[in-house]
């Protein structure tokens, strides 16, 4: 009899201890959704601001359609990328999408009345404040896919996540061209 009680007394505690795993996991899941949808938000608000920079700058840059045009295209690009979900994508997407920016600022300097326009400085204020909030919220969403990649694959969190399909979570990563310095004399075209 105490036998008997003994086993179930640790069965309870093993399915227990299986099911604070399995919630665990359900949370760092969670972590990972939220902070994905905190980047996201930020994605959309730069999307609605992208066409009202770029509008201000073709009134002056009428010369630099090709800047403006690879800024508009990266936009769409960030956007199709957003739709699907796919994190790498969103990754590829927003790295062409910031190297257009660059180079659209660098354009910029050489036009003096655009650089004066009170409309382009707030626009091009309130477009590098959602860089700087993407950057910031993509360091958060890198450590939560890292903190829930890690309970997947340590033991004993991975029997369980085998079981119930917790899939490894890409990062958000930097491309190469990203962290290089900007070629000024490309930009300019000379």
């Amino acid at each position: 009899m105490i036998g008997f009680a003994v086993v179930a007394l640790v069965l309870v505690l093993l399915v227990c201890y299986a099911v604070a795993l399995y919630n665990g996991l359900v949370r760092a899941r969670n972590e990972v959704k939220l902070t994905w949808s905190n980047i996201d938000v930020l994605l959309a608000q730069r999307h609605d601001e992208l066409p009202k920079l770029i509008e201000v700058c073709r009134r002056y840059m009428q010369h630099e359609s090709q800047t403006l045009e690879r800024v508009a295209q990266a936009r769409s690009a960030v956007d199709a990328a957003r739709g699907t979900g796919d994190v790498s994508s969103v990754s590829r997407a927003e790295g062409a999408l910031r190297t257009g920016l660059t180079g659209l600022y660098a354009v910029a300097e050489s036009y003096p009345n655009l650089k004066a326009d009170a409309l382009f400085q707030n626009l091009q204020a309130r477009v590098s404040g959602l860089e700087t909030a993407i950057a910031d919220r993509r360091e958060v969403y890198n450590d939560a896919a890292n903190a829930q990649n890690v309970r997947i694959e340590t033991f004993p969190d991975s029997l369980i996540a085998g079981c119930f399909d917790f899939p490894v979570v890409r990062l958000l990563k930097i491309a190469a061209d990203e962290k290089a310095d900007v070629d000024v004399k490309a930009v300019f075209g000379n």
